[in-house]
């Protein structure tokens, strides 16, 4: 199911809509502030965040990405994914007004946010879900998009249905619930953006 495809998100959302059939709650929030502002955010997330290849150890490979990756929180938590620790950093000005949006918007709070930067469309990321041990259990994942407008996808771990959306600058979507549990997501690559760009998934961790 392609919502983008229908000309459903266009604007702002008065509220928001969970675009999953069953098994999960993943909210769209359209888009959440002027494509002015969320310009000025992509700018200085780009220049005041500590960016860094991301890391992963698979099958005992070492692997670094093209895609960068930033870890943010109230304490420096340690995180573990992909067989790879980070420890976080404190909050940045830019990050700390994002984060009191965001919460504003979803009437949650969390207390950490993992940043991607993907430098164009072909860089991406595979199916896979936010279950690790250090998150809340069942706890909203709040996605905010700042450059490139992107596809992302949900497909179901057991009838492998599919839904999708595009992701534009500005725009909020909140993954709650057991949707971690049957639900699997991705962002695919593509030839077609050339742009980059910023995510930011505002969680809690627990541990």
């Amino acid at each position: 199911m392609d919502f983008f495809d229908q000309g459903l998100f266009e604007q702002t959302l008065v509220e928001p809509i969970n675009i999953l059939p069953n098994d999960g709650e993943v909210n769209y929030h359209g888009e959440i502030m002027p494509l002015s502002e969320s310009d000025f955010y992509f700018k200085a997330l780009l220049n005041e965040i500590y960016w860094r290849c991301d890391q992963a150890v698979i099958f005992g490979k070492y692997i670094e990405t093209k895609r960068k990756v930033a870890w943010y929180a109230d304490y420096p938590f340690s995180y573990t994914y992909s067989n790879i620790t980070k420890h976080a950093l404190p909050w940045s000005k830019h990050l700390l007004r994002l984060k009191l949006l965001v919460e504003q918007q979803t009437g949650e709070t969390y207390n950490s946010c993992l940043l991607n930067l993907y430098h164009n469309g072909e860089e991406g990321m595979a199916w896979h879900s936010d279950g690790e041990a250090d998150l809340k259990e069942n706890g909203a994942i709040a996605s905010l998009t700042f450059g490139a407008t992107r596809k992302f996808a949900f497909k179901h771990k057991q009838n492998k249905d599919v839904v999708s959306l595009m992701l534009k600058a500005g725009s909020l979507l909140v993954m709650k619930g057991v949707t971690q549990k049957y639900w699997l997501h991705r962002l695919p690559p593509t030839k077609k953006v050339q742009d980059a760009r910023i995510n930011l998934t505002f969680r809690t961790i627990t541990s």
